[in-house]
């Protein structure tokens, strides 16, 4: 039985706590937060431990497995404490807000000879499992375009932060794992609609990935919530929605002698993602084996995001 902490239980922080209380082979041992309101209604919800400072918390509980849930710009500071403690970590996406100190993260792992893994949930969605299998076994032919629409209302609690590195790196990261590589180019474009200190809150980045072109189209101007992704191929075309996990495999029949396009549902056992994650998490830590959303693909995703946002201030500086 895995013990593990949650460290800051904001909206999160919170879901990681009753996931980790609901699996089987995990035990929600204890939670840290310095809201003390906050940690002790989870707490007793779940009937664990509280902690006002997540340092005491990895002091006194011997942990095996913790969640960091807290702010992102915490997260190279509290993982470097966790992982230091020999406690293998999972950080919420992203990784960190800049390369260096995601490097210093993924660094701090190898050195403590610990589990890191990365909150790109996405990779646990059922129906993105079942459609890079799909791609995988050549059901859609050669891959030519993929394209992720995540779009919607901006954040309840609006920090200084940029709608790639919070949000777009899903997609980012789900190109780079459909496709099985990171892309040679990557070009971009948006600005900022809302008033105020905030940076983007719109962007369209295009990626090649060697004659794959990925087009993503991310934003908090919508006043719609939406979570699709297509991928185009020589064979058939795929949609699905992140939220429903639904997804259909559209295909041309010339068999009757016309032409017609057949349109199938596949079917996709549906899940909550953050608990196929957590268990995911857990069995790596169980087995020795290296988390799918590695800290290398945590980091991979902002290093794209940061190239896109670099390419767009290129082009708003020199007036393209």
């Amino acid at each position: 039985m895995l013990k593990a902490g949650v460290i800051g239980v904001g909206s999160m922080g919170e879901l990681h706590a009753r996931v980790y209380y609901e699996l089987e082979n995990i035990e929600l041992t204890a939670v840290a937060d310095i809201n003390p309101t906050a940690v002790k209604a989870i707490s007793t919800r779940f009937g664990c431990k509280a902690y006002k400072d997540y340092k005491n918390m990895i002091e006194k509980e011997n942990l095996d497995i913790v969640s960091i849930g807290a702010p992102t710009e915490l997260h190279k500071s509290i993982s470097i404490d966790t992982m230091n403690a020999g406690v293998h970590t999972l950080v919420e996406k992203p990784i960190s807000d800049n390369l260096d100190d995601a490097r210093e993260i993924i660094d701090a792992a190898k050195e403590n000879g610990v589990k890191l893994a990365v909150g790109h949930i996405e990779r646990f969605n059922p129906a993105v499992v079942e459609l890079k299998r799909l791609v995988a076994v050549g059901r859609l032919g050669n891959i030519s375009s993929v394209l992720a629409k995540r779009v919607g209302y901006f954040p309840e609690n609006p920090l200084d932060i940029n709608v790639l590195i919070e949000v777009g790196v899903h997609d980012i990261d789900i190109f780079n794992y459909i496709l099985g590589k990171l892309p040679a180019v990557v070009y971009a474009c948006g600005g900022k609609a809302t008033q105020g200190k905030f940076r983007e809150d719109y962007a369209n980045v295009l990626l090649d990935y060697n004659g794959v072109s990925a087009l993503l189209e991310v934003n908090w101007i919508t006043p719609l919530k939406i979570r699709r992704l297509e991928v185009t191929g020589s064979k058939a075309f795929a949609n699905l929605d992140y939220i429903s996990q639904d997804l259909f495999v559209h295909q041309r029949d010339y068999s009757s002698g016309g032409i017609k396009t057949i349109r199938e549902r596949v079917h996709v056992k549906k899940q909550e993602p953050l608990k196929l994650e957590l268990r995911h998490f857990g069995e790596c830590v169980l087995n020795n084996k290296r988390p799918i959303n590695s800290g290398e693909a945590g980091y991979n995703a902002i290093k794209i995001a940061h190239d896109a946002i670099d390419f767009l201030n290129r082009n708003k500086k020199s007036g393209a």
